[in-house]
């Protein structure tokens, strides 16, 4: 089985997370402070790409995936079926 991430990659991550962890991490324009881990993986991918490092691309939500969710919730209020 081949591997997703380079070790590049993996170091950018950890260093985020670290970072993520100690408070110092902070988001693009803003410069916020990071508080989810989520985002602190983002910020360490994105850091990967821009050096150059293996990393999968972003995953594209298509126009159809998006239709069929809009089209479900459409019949599902026409029939009056509500989901709490």
């Amino acid at each position: 089985m081949s591997t997703k991430y380079g070790k590049k990659v993996q170091e950018e991550v950890g260093q985020a997370l670290h970072e993520e962890k100690q408070q110092e991490l902070k988001s693009g324009k803003s410069g916020k402070t990071v508080t989810l881990r989520k985002q602190a993986i983002a910020i360490g991918l994105a850091k990967a790409r821009e050096a150059g490092a293996k990393v999968p691309s972003k995953r594209k939500r298509t126009r159809h995936y998006a239709a069929l969710r809009g089209t479900t919730r459409h019949y599902a209020a026409l029939r009056g079926i509500t989901r709490h």
